[in-house]
């Protein structure tokens, strides 16, 4: 660096080690402008970059003459001529100190007052100068310019407990831009604040779920039919075999839900005999066995093997469920579990690759009949109300079958009821029969209405099991739910307990609500 014409020496280190971009500026409003001192002024004599000088008094006579000083190599000082108004704060740094000569006299011989000593210089920090040329280096080569101060987007520097604080709203989007960028420049360097913000941004995620967390429970019928939609199966499952193997599933997977102790949780089995309740006291593990019992009647049909020896066991459902109980030497326990399952599929795919013909394979049950597409609606009836029993007294939810299982339910036992009205007849349980009929004949008839789920219109022929139940011969009308009808012809609840809306002959009433209740039995 030149400065009149003398080569400074140990200046360029000294200016090379000054700070040449400042630190951020704050508004103008924010500075007391009368508690910044004023940048110190440059000696007489020395070079300055090309910033504003502050007026410095002179002696008159070079006032009023005009002449520049000339130095002691007779060359004349140079100019300081006015800058730029904006140029009023400039760089601050150590100015370059002149070699020590005689000082230089002016013109008209008077000599120069004595120069005042510089006031010392103010801090960088508190001046907020503007950036100067940097300094040349010793070779002439020019150094590239200092690039101009950036506005600051740095984030705002916050305490870490303020940091902490703040992650709750950061993870809900709460936070201002400048307390987001300052929490996000914080979470890459503190690891625990990270782990922490990340699971509250996962805590977040599930406040804002839009469903329900519990499972469709239409889930593994949509699955199924996508899977047989995509690719059908090989041997399908018999449609009237379909409400048995939604039954026993749906059963299957409330017992794969329960502990060990609820197996062993006291159930009451209820149904009707003539005209009172019955019940009976077992456990959970003992309604399966029941279940499994009488499943065997099917089992034999098809000729699979009868878990209580086909050939001595009885086939009344009653006396193979006391047969089995009394055989067992201990509590059955959860164990009862996989034989009875293995059963049912046994059945299922029996029944499956055995083709439309089985479908009129004779079940006994004893005392009466059932082709097998008919027992096997029987079977999952009776596994969905037995299923209903061990829900109670596990307190398990269990809803009713699809609507076109409880409608197949039902249509059963309206088909059931004629045959059950002549029995009870014939026991003296019943009114004499008013108007017989020949065989295929219609005859008078009871309007069995069930509304809501499963629902539908059934006429139930009065006289005779032989006629047929038509409108036009109707003499009463019972209106009645599908699930409440499906619960009197379980023996839940009793005739006279049955919510139904009567019109017509009551006696014929009476006497189709008590046959719909004696078609229950354990």
């Amino acid at each position: 660096m030149t400065g009149g014409g003398r080569e400074s020496e140990g200046g360029e280190e000294e200016v090379r080690g000054a700070r040449r971009i400042p630190g951020p500026r704050g508004a103008a409003d924010d500075l007391d402008l009368a508690s910044v001192p004023l940048p110190p002024l440059p000696p007489p004599g020395g070079s300055a970059p090309d910033e504003a000088v502050p007026e410095q008094s002179q002696p008159a006579s070079a006032s009023a003459s005009g002449d520049a000083p000339e130095s002691d190599a007779g060359e004349p000082e140079p100019d300081l001529g006015p800058g730029p108004a904006a140029e009023a704060w400039p760089e601050p740094g150590p100015c370059p100190e002149p070699e020590p000569g005689p000082e230089p006299e002016p013109a008209d011989g008077h000599p120069h007052p004595a120069a005042p000593e510089p006031e010392p210089a103010a801090p960088a920090a508190e001046a907020w100068p503007e950036p100067g040329p940097g300094p040349e280096p010793a070779d002439g080569t020019p150094e590239p310019p200092a690039p101009d101060p950036l506005v600051s987007s740095a984030p705002v520097v916050l305490p870490h407990q303020v940091l902490k604080a703040l992650l709750g709203a950061w993870a809900l989007s709460a936070c201002s831009a400048e307390e987001t960028a300052a929490v996000e420049d914080h979470l890459t360097g503190c690891a625990p604040c990270a782990d922490e913000a990340l699971r509250l941004r996962d805590a977040v995620g599930l406040l804002h779920t839009d469903g329900s967390l519990d499972l469709d429970p239409t889930l593994r019928t949509r699955v199924l039919d996508g899977c047989f939609g995509r690719r059908p199966a090989r041997i399908p499952v018999p449609e009237w075999a379909a409400p048995y193997d939604a039954e026993t599933a749906r059963l299957d997977a409330l017992l794969r839900d329960i502990g060990d102790s609820e197996w062993h949780a006291p159930v009451r089995l209820q149904w009707f005999e003539e005209e009172r309740r019955v019940s009976r006291r077992t456990t959970v593990a003992g309604v399966i066995g029941h279940l499994m019992a009488v499943d065997g009647l099917l089992s034999a049909a098809l000729g699979l093997d009868d878990p209580l020896d086909g050939g001595k066991a009885p086939l009344d459902p009653t006396e193979r469920t006391e047969t089995y109980w009394s055989a067992t030497r201990r509590p059955p326990t959860r164990a009862v579990r996989e034989p009875w399952r293995a059963q049912s599929h046994e059945l299922i795919r029996t029944a499956s690759f055995a083709g439309r013909n089985v479908a009129e394979t004779s079940v006994s049950y004893g005392a009466f009949a059932l082709p097998l597409q008919d027992a096997a609606l029987d079977r999952a009836f009776e596994c969905w109300v037995h299923g209903g029993d061990i829900a109670d007294a596990v307190d398990y939810p269990y809803p009713a079958p699809s609507a076109a299982h409880l409608h197949r339910m039902i249509d059963l036992a309206a088909r059931m009821l004629p045959a059950a009205l002549a029995g009870r007849r014939s026991a003296g349980l019943a009114g004499p029969a008013k108007d017989l009929v020949a065989a295929g004949a219609p005859g008078r008839s009871l309007h069995l209405e069930i509304e809501g789920h499963g629902g539908g219109d059934w006429y139930i022929a009065l006289d005779s099991p032989a006629a047929v139940g038509a409108p036009e011969r109707a003499v009463a009308q019972v209106a009645l739910d599908g699930v409440e009808f499906c619960r009197l012809v379980a023996g839940h609840i009793s005739p006279v307990e049955a919510a139904a809306g009567q019109e017509g002959d009551s006696e014929a009433i009476r006497d189709v609500l008590f046959a719909a209740a004696s078609l229950s039995r354990l």
